[in-house]
């Protein structure tokens, strides 16, 4: 009776258990289905993955500047951006993080799809490769160069700043460049003239040398002075340092005016010219041996002309009798010493009214005359080309001073001065007394005046004999 009794109760628990079976499988169903359909989706619909909107730039950047790469990258998602020294293959920075301890390197986003990678301060060892990376699957990447070019340097060289060599010695300049790339090196010289190269007893005049080392050899005392040494490449600026070199020789004085005529109570300047390396040390003496100093009497001076002359100057103040005669310059130096002489003489002025009288002897001598008489047969008695030769009376203007004129003489009374200078200076005596005015316009006057003062004297001399 128990047993027919439980058997509806029993029914309903089987019935349960087959629903809640079915339920499960329904759910499981559903599921696989979900994931079926999510996979038809996937492949029916593609993904977007990040690319990348322009290339990364190649950079020459001088050291010691700044420069920036910049990547711009659409589509990013949830991806991140990297750095990376693509030579090197370290990792910089990772999006907005750096990775790196360079304190030269940083990176920035502005929010959107950009990314710049900075470095600031470019040294030689930052040149190479550059990589901004997407860690998709696979990775997506692009690449930039930077290239570091450093401008033109020369190796300091503590010879250059004192180059000594005896007159006729050799020297050898060097010069280091550096650079990147290479820089090439020229010399010349300073003050713009050439440079004097000596090979195999011959002499090349150039106004500039190519290369790292300049050999000079049989230096003359012309070529001292400073040389460029000069290092330029294609980047800029051009770099030069001097080089200078000193030729050490024995003192020599040169004296152009020996004999210098001043007039009393005049100023006058003396001058020397002294040639010395080292330097010098110069003196003023008179030729008694008194050394002179800068007074109200004597000024002395110094005028540098080139690297080893100078001009030594002694001007004398009012020239007194006892100024007159001897002045010695002197230079000294380690290696010698020389002297110059100056002689200094009174001049006496001339009167610039002194009259100037020109006579002519218009006396033919007889062997003119024979000289002439053969010159007219060996023309053919043809003389209409020769010059005439005056006769007694008449006047050439055009043949006066002319010293080719056969038969005439001419006499000079007096002095001309022009510009101080004296036309003639060979005064002849006047053959008439002071007191006579002899006018040289008309050599027939003359000749008149002339012969009635002989006729006068010769009178006079008559009347003391009786």
């Amino acid at each position: 009776m128990k047993s027919y009794n439980n058997r509806p109760a029993v029914s309903k628990i089987h019935q349960q258990s087959s629903w809640q079976c079915v339920l499960m499988a329904a759910r499981k169903l559903a599921a696989l289905l979900a994931a079926l359909l999510h996979l038809c989706l996937c492949q029916l619909t593609p993904e977007i993955i990040p690319e990348f909107l322009a290339p990364l730039e190649n950079h020459t950047v001088i050291q010691g500047r700044d420069v920036s790469f910049t990547c711009v990258v659409n589509h990013l998602q949830s991806y991140r951006v990297a750095w990376i020294k693509s030579d090197s293959r370290a990792i910089l920075a990772i999006h907005t993080r750096m990775v790196t301890h360079n304190p030269r390197l940083s990176v920035t986003h502005n929010g959107h799809n950009t990314w710049k990678l900075h470095v600031s301060n470019v040294q030689k060892n930052d040149s190479g490769s550059y990589m901004c990376q997407v860690n998709t699957d696979p990775m997506r990447s692009q690449m930039g160069y930077m290239e570091v070019v450093v401008p033109p340097d020369i190796l300091d060289d503590e010879s250059a700043d004192g180059l000594v060599t005896h007159e006729g010695g050799n020297l050898r300049l060097r010069c280091i460049a550096t650079g990147i790339p290479q820089p090439t090196v020229s010399w010349k010289r300073e003050d713009g003239r050439k440079i004097v190269l000596r090979e195999d007893g011959k002499k090349q005049l150039v106004d500039t040398h190519d290369g790292e080392i300049l050999e000079l050899t049989g230096i003359l005392r012309q070529e001292m002075g400073s040389y460029l040494c000069i290092a330029s490449s294609s980047v800029p600026p051009r770099i030069s340092k001097r080089y200078t070199i000193s030729v050490h020789f024995e003192p020599l004085i040169r004296v152009t005016n020996q004999l210098v005529g001043a007039p009393v109570d005049s100023d006058v300047v003396l001058q020397c010219y002294v040639e010395a390396s080292p330097h010098a040390m110069n003196t003023w003496y008179r030729d008694s041996g008194e050394k002179l100093t800068s007074n109200d009497k004597y000024t002395m001076s110094e005028e540098r002309l080139n690297d080893y002359s100078w001009q030594m100057n002694l001007t004398v103040k009012s020239l007194k009798k006892g100024d007159f005669g001897g002045y010695v310059c002197s230079t000294v130096n380690a290696l010698g010493k020389a002297e110059g002489c100056v002689r200094l003489q009174e001049l006496q002025l001339v009167d610039k009214t002194t009259p100037s009288v020109l006579m002519k002897n218009t006396e033919t001598r007889q062997r003119k005359k024979q000289i002439t008489k053969e010159k007219k047969k060996t023309n053919g008695g043809n003389n209409n080309n020769r010059r005439k030769i005056p006769t007694s009376g008449d006047y050439d203007p055009d043949s006066i001073g002319n010293e080719d004129d056969i038969g005439t003489t001419q006499v000079m009374i007096g002095s001309t001065l022009y510009d101080g200078k004296t036309d003639r200076p060979l005064p002849v005596p006047s053959v008439s007394p002071p007191w006579i005015n002899v006018n040289a316009g008309s050599s027939r006057q003359a000749m008149i005046i002339q012969n009635i003062m002989f006729l006068f004297f010769f009178l006079l001399r008559l009347m003391n004999i009786f």
